[in-house]
């Protein structure tokens, strides 16, 4: 049961204990105190549920799909699939048979195959470079793979939707009706809630990767969590890039620093006053204390080298007051007229939405031209996405912010 209903059962509480001591019951008056009791340990254990879930990161809400498929697709196999395509003598039964189900869930048949998005919800630690994985002497704890962006959505704790089937409309309170006092006998003015919605539409991403065939083949479960990552990892990064500043242009969802209903505040020439100055913008819009800011890593570098005028170092964390901060590259430094302003958002993440659409759409082609003359696979990946945000007001993003 949520704080705000626990309340209002508190507060008919406290109205029975009044009652009761203005009719001087005290059984009643007990009864109810009682009551009270038992309601407050409640409303504390509920105010420990929702701090901890203001600092976990964000995590997927699945939409739809029984127990019974999920652990089968958590089985899918991107190699088999991936092999039987491509006309290979595999055993892929159950990845064909997850096809019908994951159709349906998508709305339309694959251009290729669809990849349940389960397959891609434990972390994968085996990785690989891009040479010599196939060898007698395969030793997959030597491989590393190339240097990338650290995701950053989810460490913010942004709110994943997965397994959508078709666009999703989400109300929105944009006002509350006005509160007033009146004297005795006078009405009060009459002044109505506002709403509206916002949707999420699926805007597809991609990426094409060449493949040996012997490697496809190879029935190692070292390759299939290679090929897993391969896929996930490229897709997920340009996701998560698109998620910050995406243009919201042509066929690119719209990012958070390109929506131009949440509130900017300029950069006040020193880090310290301009964070201070969108927590102050924050507060007044009453958004929820689980906040954090994300920074590209250029800011980080110029906040690790403010000093105070005993020469001492100020740590980032005074200068960002103590709130929680993530550098990343995956956040745009290349902001502004001169293209080199530097990227500082700060909000409650909860409130930006990522949506996704069921799963990947996998298409396997061992017939182009550069692959097929060195007998291997072109294999393209797209994945279907959207970005929203439930409340603006709930981020405000710096301009103007330059580094060095």
């Amino acid at each position: 049961m949520k704080i705000a209903e626990l309340l209002e059962q508190r507060a008919g509480l406290v109205d029975r204990m009044t009652t009761a001591h203005t009719n001087d019951d005290a059984t009643a008056f007990e009864t109810a105190e009682n009551e009270l009791r038992s309601l407050d340990c409640k409303i504390d254990r509920a105010k420990k549920i929702e701090a901890a879930e203001r600092t976990e990161a964000g995590r997927p809400l699945h939409g739809g799909g029984d127990i019974q498929f999920r652990a089968e697709a958590s089985k899918f196999s991107i190699a088999k699939m991936i092999a039987h395509k491509a006309g290979m003598p595999v055993d892929a039964g159950r990845e064909i048979e997850l096809q019908a189900e994951l159709a349906k869930r998508a709305g339309k048949p694959a251009q290729g195959f669809y990849v349940p998005t389960e397959v891609f919800e434990k972390r994968v630690q085996t990785t690989a470079n891009s040479g010599g994985i196939i060898s007698d002497d395969f030793r997959p704890d030597l491989f590393v793979s190339a240097l990338t962006n650290a995701t950053v959505m989810n460490r913010m704790g942004a709110t994943v939707l997965t397994g959508l089937t078709g666009d999703v409309v989400i109300p929105r309170e944009t006002d509350s009706p006005a509160v007033g006092w009146v004297n005795e006998n006078e009405a009060l003015s009459t002044d109505d809630a506002a709403f509206d919605s916002l949707t999420l539409t699926p805007h597809h991403v991609g990426a094409i990767s060449e493949f040996s065939r012997q490697m496809v083949m190879q029935a190692s479960p070292d390759v299939e969590r290679l090929l897993r990552s391969m896929l996930a990892r490229n897709i997920a990064l340009e996701i998560d890039r698109a998620a910050v500043n995406g243009s919201g242009t042509g066929a690119e969802p719209q990012g958070i620093l390109n929506d131009g209903d949440v509130p900017t505040e300029p950069f006040a020439t020193d880090l310290f006053t301009t964070a201070a100055n969108m927590i102050a913008t924050a507060d007044l819009a009453n958004v929820d204390a689980a906040r954090a800011f994300l920074a590209t890593n250029g800011i980080k570098s110029d906040a690790m080298k403010l000093r105070d005028n005993e020469g001492h170092a100020i740590t980032i964390a005074e200068t960002f007051h103590g709130e929680p901060v993530n550098f990343t590259n995956q956040a745009p430094s290349n902001l502004g007229a001169g293209t080199n302003e530097h990227a500082l958002i700060y909000g409650d993440w909860r409130d930006f939405l990522v949506g996704v659409w069921s799963q990947l759409d996998v298409l396997v082609n061992p017939y182009a031209e550069t692959a097929y003359s060195k007998g291997n696979i072109l294999i393209r990946a797209m994945a279907s996405v959207d970005f929203g945000i439930r409340r603006p007001a709930s981020f405000v993003a710096a301009s103007g912010v330059t580094v060095g």
